[in-house]
């Protein structure tokens, strides 16, 4: 099975206005994100406050992303859980819907084994029927996925990627090292993308693609053909993405698609919005980044 994408894919922030889901600021970010080069559409995950929507408006912002791409990116849908039977409803109902692939993170809270792991991720893509992404990230779930166990997974003919946030390079280069080439490795960190894709991997799922997407996208299209001009997009891009750092995801990257006029700057509780000089400090600095790109 070929590669769910190469290069860049969004991973799609929930636009929020006076606390319900802005459909509209959210169908107009992904035109946004599409006339500007993104290579997929990752919705409902992590940055997408996935864990606080109902499951009808995880439905509905699935619609919209499979209606507005209309084939020209991928939509991939997060439908991983703890719960098993939760994650194999999820997956269905995304097929359903018409999205591309699915992702699906480790449980967490009750975690599980390593062949835990491998029993939960075959149960939801047999049930599914759609080529799924795993989703390492330990400082998340306390569990991460062993290299010996993504190889296991990788011989499953739905299960044709890794998202690996763990930001350790060491294990990107072992999961590389024993699985095939078919199989994707993406970075779940912006900050190591470029490294990441010189070691092998297909590319990032990104949170600051939200507000620079042909930024991103044209850094990961460079490695290849022009490094430096690869690095010093990398080296404009580093203070934005440290300075995203201030606040737990997407609490701060979510200031600056409000910024965009994407929805107002509001997260779900327990989140909570950074302050107002925060913010201030948060947009100069993308103003400033975009003056030099």
């Amino acid at each position: 099975m070929t590669h769910l994408f190469t290069g860049v894919a969004a991973a799609v922030t929930t636009p929020f206005t006076n606390e319900e889901v802005d459909y509209n600021s959210f169908r107009r970010h992904l035109e946004f994100l599409i006339e500007n080069n993104i290579q997929a559409l990752v919705i409902n995950g992590t940055t997408g406050e996935g864990s606080t929507l109902t499951a009808e408006e995880s439905s509905r912002l699935l619609e919209i992303a499979v209606e507005t791409a209309a084939g020209r990116v991928p939509v991939i849908a997060g439908t991983g859980s703890n719960s098993t039977a939760e994650s194999i409803r999820a997956s269905r109902e995304a097929k359903e819907i018409g999205a591309d692939g699915l992702m699906l993170i480790t449980p967490y809270y009750n975690k599980t084994s390593q062949r835990g792991l491998i029993r939960h991720f075959e149960a939801i893509v047999n049930a599914a029927e759609l080529p799924a992404l795993l989703y390492n990230v330990p400082s998340r779930t306390g569990m991460t996925i062993t290299p010996e166990t993504v190889l296991e997974l990788s011989r499953h003919p739905y299960i044709v990627g890794l998202k690996d946030a763990t930001g350790d390079l060491n294990y990107m280069s072992q999961v590389r090292l024993v699985t095939d080439p078919s199989f994707a490795l993406y970075s779940g960190n912006d900050d190591t993308a470029l490294p990441f894709t010189s070691l092998g991997g297909q590319g990032v799922i990104s949170v600051v693609a939200n507000v620079v997407p042909a930024q991103f996208q044209e850094m990961y299209e460079q490695t290849f053909t022009n490094l430096t001009r690869a690095q010093e997009l990398h080296y404009r891009l580093t203070p934005l993405i440290s300075a995203l750092s201030v606040d737990v995801n997407p609490i701060p990257i979510k200031v600056l698609t409000s910024h965009l006029g994407f929805g107002d700057y509001e997260v779900r509780l327990p989140l909570m919005p950074l302050e107002e000089e925060e913010q201030s400090r948060l947009i100069r600095q993308f103003e400033s980044m975009m003056m030099e790109v």
